[in-house]
């Protein structure tokens, strides 16, 4: 067993999540301490500025240097961990073209933390046919199993929803015999989560997000742009797909209403995406375990409440931490990369084969 540090900052772009986790790379022998480090106005306004911006782009080398001195600067304070997990900070994401863009560098971070550092996790899968996301389905199968040894959920299907800025639907089977194996996992991007309601509080008052939903709480959702949204073309792409942060910034136009309606109708947009994914399950799940910074927000847990067909409660319910699920994640990946096990696969990413990405950078030896 190995004790990993992983270390994951989203693309709702509030702050970077570490946190230990003792693995072999198979099974979740025990969950760690963790922590989080906040960016700060000017650091999160200069990751904004990078977004969809390339290898080259003019922000990307200050991008990339804050993301390696932010990561750095958390993972100095976890000295027991023995592997670095390190996903970097999604700028840019066109698995069909260009291809995937994650900045920062492992190998400069493995020579500030003295360990070694896995990173570059998606562009092996996108190589390969892949959409190089998302990449948590794999520790979803893992958790699932490790929930249902101890009495927490049912040894049956189970769905974990990860609300970032990105939304992300994980269908599971805990009774198969790896992640890796035919109808273990299937997961998508399902739409946007929190970016444009994140976008919308930072462009109208100044503020990082509406907390706890209490603005969208306050508003009516417009149902009209709602189901101009769900026209989108995302919503008619076969499994297993996913999505720029900024897809739907032309598709869900809210410069009309007043903030609290604009902050409802990207809420409950969020929510109708989510919808709209659970219809193409194999089966619909009888409980929907949401993690991510979103489950926060009680009014996109109304809003999911509302829409979907089924129980909706926080991973918590399944003794999980929802905070920290996606830095645990990589991890548990980095162990696999290690370990030359897939992290990716046909029903999570699309990739034809099982993929095992990601890249090992070691200190420079004195």
């Amino acid at each position: 067993m190995i004790h990993a540090l992983g270390m994951m900052s989203g693309t709702s772009l509030d702050g970077v999540d570490a946190a230990m986790i003792r693995t072999d790379g198979r099974r979740i022998a025990g969950f760690g301490r963790s922590a989080y480090r906040a960016y700060g106005g000017n650091e999160s306004g200069l990751l904004h500025a990078a977004l969809g911006q390339w290898p080259g782009g003019p922000d990307v080398a200050e991008a990339a240097a804050l993301s390696v001195a932010a990561h750095a600067a958390l993972a100095e304070g976890f000295p027991e961990a023995e592997l670095v997990g390190y996903h970097g900070q999604t700028l840019a994401h066109d698995p069909g073209g260009r291809g995937t863009h994650q900045a920062g560098c492992g190998a400069a971070l493995a020579r500030r933390l003295g360990r070694p550092v896995v990173w570059d996790f998606r562009s092996e899968d996108v190589r390969q046919g892949g959409q190089g996301a998302p990449l948590a389905p794999f520790f979803h199968w893992a958790c699932a199993e490790w929930a249902v040894g101890r009495g927490l959920l049912p040894r049956a299907p189970a769905a974990f929803l990860n609300l970032g800025g990105v939304g992300n639907l994980t269908w599971v089977d805990p009774a198969a015999a790896a992640p890796e194996a035919p109808g273990a996992c299937i997961a998508f991007d399902t739409g946007p989560a929190n970016a444009p309601v994140n976008d919308l509080m930072r462009a109208r008052r100044g503020l990082a997000r509406d907390e706890g939903g209490r603005l969208a709480a306050q508003g009516r959702p417009d149902e009209a742009v709602i189901a101009r949204f769900l026209g989108h073309a995302h919503f008619g792409r076969p499994l297993p797909k996913s999505l720029d942060r900024d897809a739907f910034a032309q598709a869900l136009e809210v410069s009309h209403l007043a903030d609290a309606d604009a902050a409802a109708t990207l809420t409950h947009a969020a929510a109708a995406a989510v919808a709209a994914g659970l219809a193409l399950l194999p089966q619909a799940p009888g409980l929907l375990l949401v993690c991510g910074g979103g489950r926060h927000n009680a009014a996109m847990m109304a809003a999911l409440a509302q829409r979907l067909p089924c129980t909706v409660a926080p991973v918590e319910a399944a003794g999980l931490d929802g905070d920290m699920l996606e830095a645990q994640a990589f991890g548990w990946l980095a162990v696999r990369v290690l370990r030359g096990l897939p992290t990716s696969g046909p029903g999570t990413t699309g990739a034809p084969r099982p993929v095992c990405g990601g890249r090992i950078s070691h200190p420079r030896r004195r």
